[in-house]
């Protein structure tokens, strides 16, 4: 089981398309991005109803309505997107286990359970790390990689096909 769920990944892909670089577009319907992406309405409704929660889009109106960033993507972290959509779970849960020892009897020995867990110690740090990478990349940076690694043509051809439903 992955520890950030897949829900994060297709948070951050619609979330892209609204970045307003040459691959997306300032607004968009949660109905497109759904299709956009093959995904249930109602699945990514749920998403957007985190993020909106989360401080992360704000719900727009008229023509196109639906979403939109409700800040720049440079100050959109993935660790935003992560925690507005999965919460706040720890890496490693320790289970004390270290106390169960079946040589201490019914009282493990302070020496045995005083301090940290030296196995939870490195599991929160692998958790410090993970988060200082993940709130390092931003939602600019993501979006440019995949400006950079997809042909011209695409990015103008999901501005037009989000563009053309919009206006029907």
């Amino acid at each position: 089981m992955s520890h950030i769920s897949s829900g994060v990944e297709y948070a951050l892909h619609c979330l892209l398309y609204l970045t307003d670089a040459p691959a997306g577009v300032s607004e968009a319907s949660v109905r497109d991005l759904a299709e956009l992406q093959g995904l249930s309405v109602d699945y990514v409704a749920k998403l957007f109803t985190k993020l909106h929660k989360a401080g992360l889009t704000v719900a727009t109106e008229g023509a196109r309505g639906g979403f939109a960033l409700a800040r720049p993507a440079e100050r959109i972290t993935v660790l935003d997107v992560v925690q507005a959509i999965d919460g706040p779970k720890p890496l490693f849960d320790c289970r004390e286990i270290r106390a169960r020892c079946a040589i201490f009897g019914d009282t493990a020995p302070k020496w045995a359970t005083s301090g940290t867990c030296s196995i939870h110690a490195v599991m929160i740090e692998a958790e410090k790390r993970m988060q200082e990478v993940l709130e390092a990349q931003t939602l600019a940076g993501l979006a440019a990689r995949t400006v950079a690694k997809a042909p011209r043509t695409y990015h103008a051809e999901i501005v037009n096909w989000i563009d053309k439903r919009a206006a029907s």
